[in-house]
């Protein structure tokens, strides 16, 4: 293996400024679905309104993904960054004053514009500086931000029971602006001109239709866009019903079994994508491929995970299977743009990964539709299980056959 260019100070810095980024990302984007009694008190609204806040935000996020991708690739990525996080500040500052429910609903739909450009850009930018033995770990670090925000995003339900549910949206939208103008004063994309310009040609200007025809030219990157939509219909489901399998299998209260499921997954998805990260690294020193193997291993892992959950005597044992399932099924999301680095064009990578959430949420979404058709025909929520189980074996063999590929041609002749 050729020797790996050094990681700098200033590349662990940025992984650091990014993960709280994506930590606040996703607090800005999910309290609103831990303070329903406060909100309806003050808005009133039915049920299914209140649903469509937060189905807007998905909608609205993916629809928009491929562009905010191509937007993150054809400027300073670092600059994108800054102003999402001014744009989406100050959408949630200014929901602290809507009185009517349209005008929230509106706000929804502004901030999941506001915030579409700041993944891409930031999982681009991460990986730019660690170019070496170092990416799947910067990575993982990076996603983990995100699982991070997903668990604080309780706080939301905890400030409005006590100070209302306008003055969390008040006090998360002055520091997200008061974290802009930190991020503006020492967030930098790499120079271009040293070792790192052999990745991204920045000389030629990113143009959308050539984006686009790159990618979808590439079999490669076709394979890992049904792989997306795989292992998105298995990450949604599971997030979707597993809370509701908890609760009617083991005769929980409907708090306690969210409450359950909702700490098992984000700690074992924050170990997985720490820990998924760490071992690629490792083993990448002596094996290029193994960006491409250790999610192989995660997902055959995550696969017999799932079953146990729907064959667990105790809820511990239930778990115990939900717990390994995240931590293995999440070594894959640490590695998917140290595998797309391998797969396509480095000016790309942003557009690359937007245009895979893109068609992530809308195949995730329409598989949490079809299990609620399945709970409907009376059918039992073990099979929506079991069916995610063998996804996580079709995604493995997509991964294992992108990485056939690569070895093939680099074999010589």
């Amino acid at each position: 293996m050729s020797s790996s260019p050094p990681v700098t100070l200033q590349a662990w810095i940025t992984v650091g400024l990014l993960w709280l980024t994506g930590c606040v990302n996703y607090i800005d984007r999910l309290m609103i679905t831990t303070m329903r009694g406060s909100i309806k008190e003050a808005i009133p609204m039915t049920e299914a309104q209140f649903g469509l806040l937060t189905s807007v935000v998905l909608v609205i996020y993916g629809a928009c993904s491929p562009f905010a991708g191509y937007f993150a690739d054809r400027f300073n990525r670092s600059r994108v960054i800054v102003i999402t996080l001014i744009a989406w500040s100050v959408v949630t500052l200014l929901t602290a004053y809507v009185t009517t429910y349209e005008q929230l609903l509106a706000s929804r739909a502004l901030l999941a514009l506001a915030q579409v450009a700041c993944v891409p850009a930031s999982v681009a930018l991460v990986v730019e500086y660690h170019r070496g033995t170092t990416r799947s770990l910067a990575s993982g670090l990076l996603l983990s931000g995100a699982m991070a925000g997903a668990a604080l995003a309780g706080f939301g339900g905890w400030l409005a029971e006590g100070r209302g549910w306008a003055f969390a949206f008040k006090l998360l939208g002055l520091v997200g602006l008061g974290y802009a103008l930190v991020l503006l004063l020492v967030l930098r994309d790499p120079p271009v001109t040293d070792a790192a310009g052999k990745d991204r040609a920045a000389a030629e200007p990113v143009r959308l239709s050539e984006a686009f025809r790159s990618l979808f030219s590439s079999r490669d990157y076709l394979v890992m866009l049904v792989f997306s939509c795989v292992l998105g219909v298995v990450g949604w489901s599971v997030i979707g019903w597993m809370p509701t399998y908890i609760k009617e299998h083991y005769r929980l209260a409907q708090g306690e079994a969210g409450m359950a499921t909702t700490v098992c997954l984000n700690a074992a998805a924050l170990l997985g994508l720490i820990g998924g990260g760490v071992w690629a690294d490792r083993w990448s020193r002596t094996r290029e491929s193994a960006r491409f193997l250790v999610p192989i291993i995660g997902l055959c892992v995550a696969a017999p995970a799932v079953l146990l959950l729907t064959n667990a005597p105790t809820l511990a044992f239930a778990l115990g299977g939900l717990a390994v399932y995240g931590a293995a099924r999440y070594v894959a999301d640490a590695n998917l743009m140290p595998m797309l680095c391998l797969l396509v064009d480095p000016r790309y990578r942003a557009t690359s990964w937007g245009i895979m959430s893109f068609f992530s949420a809308i195949v995730g979404g329409l598989g949490i539709y079809a299990g609620g058709l399945l709970r409907d025909a009376q059918v039992d929520i073990s099979r929506i299980f079991q069916f995610a189980a063998i996804n996580l074996v079709v995604a493995a063999g997509l991964i294992a056959y992108v990485n056939r590929r690569r070895l093939l041609r680099a074999a010589p002749r």
